[in-house]
């Protein structure tokens, strides 16, 4: 997401995931959410934010170093738009406007100083009801808090609105700014046309030190070695962004993508019980 999601990375497998996921493959393991404490908790019975972290508020409305991305562009909050918050559902509105340009929203947990909410290691989850319709970009990704070598960057979820039946997750260690060689690997999951979009579903991801592991509505789906540059603490992202290089003139205007709420989590200490 920090760098346009490039498919040829990808490895492309189709999943069961107890009937919701398209295709037959091995049984997923579903994470103990009982063996987790809970450490950051959003739920949208209101929404905290401002346009850069104006007094100390929850969620900016940028990506902290104030880099769009998408043919839609990431705007301040104002009255309305492009977030509201209702009955514990947060909508973030894409909308274009008069003027012909697509504006919509973003929320980022910490401001460009690195203040606010990160966690290192952890369960990171959403729960969201995607928007319909090609054009659509929605994404709920962490990227870690130090970029002074690299960038750390997960995407839990990449869902073109174009493919209704399927979606992305990735990760990607940006170090071609600095002269490296980036990393990036990932996987797509195939599901039922059009399921992302008609409920609400969790999106989440597990990092530990040694293996990460994605989940769909906590069932793993793909798992990977973590790279030791994920040592570091991780924010949370969540967009609604436009295009990724498709077109978006059919794109339904205006967009919503509903999120329940996101929460963060830590492994309990052993023999702490419950």
């Amino acid at each position: 997401m920090y760098c346009r999601f490039v498919k040829s990375f990808i490895l492309l497998v189709a999943l069961d995931l107890s009937g919701f996921l398209a295709q037959p493959s091995a049984a997923q393991e579903q994470i103990n959410i009982d063996a987790l404490q809970m450490t950051f908790e959003e739920n949208f019975d209101k929404l905290d934010v401002s346009a850069w972290g104006e007094n100390g508020s929850r969620w900016i409305a940028h990506t902290p170093w104030n880099g769009d991305f998408g043919d839609a562009r990431f705007t301040d909050p104002a009255d309305g738009f492009p977030f509201t918050v209702e009955n514990g559902i947060l909508r973030i509105e894409a909308r274009k406007g008069s003027d012909g340009k697509w504006r919509s929203g973003l929320l980022a947990s910490t401001n460009p100083k690195g203040q606010g909410f990160a966690q290192q290691f952890g369960y990171f989850e959403a729960r969201m009801k995607l928007p319909p319709g090609k054009g659509v970009w929605p994404a709920f990704w962490l990227i870690g808090i130090d970029r002074s070598k690299y960038i750390a960057e997960i995407d839990v979820l990449e869902y073109y609105g174009r493919v209704p039946y399927e979606f992305s997750s990735g990760f990607h260690i940006w170090r071609q700014s600095q002269g490296g060689e980036n990393t990036t690997g990932g996987h797509w999951a195939t599901v039922k046309n059009g399921t992302l979009s008609d409920a609400y579903h969790t999106y989440g991801v597990e990092i530990s030190p040694d293996r990460s592991t994605i989940y769909l509505d906590r069932k793993s789906i793909w798992s990977f070695d973590t790279p030791k540059e994920f040592h570091t603490p991780f924010y949370p992202l969540v967009n609604l962004a436009l295009g990724s290089g498709w077109p978006i003139d059919e794109t339904p205007n205006p967009s919503f993508l509903l999120v329940d709420y996101i929460h963060v989590y830590q492994r309990k200490p052993a023999g702490s019980g419950d």
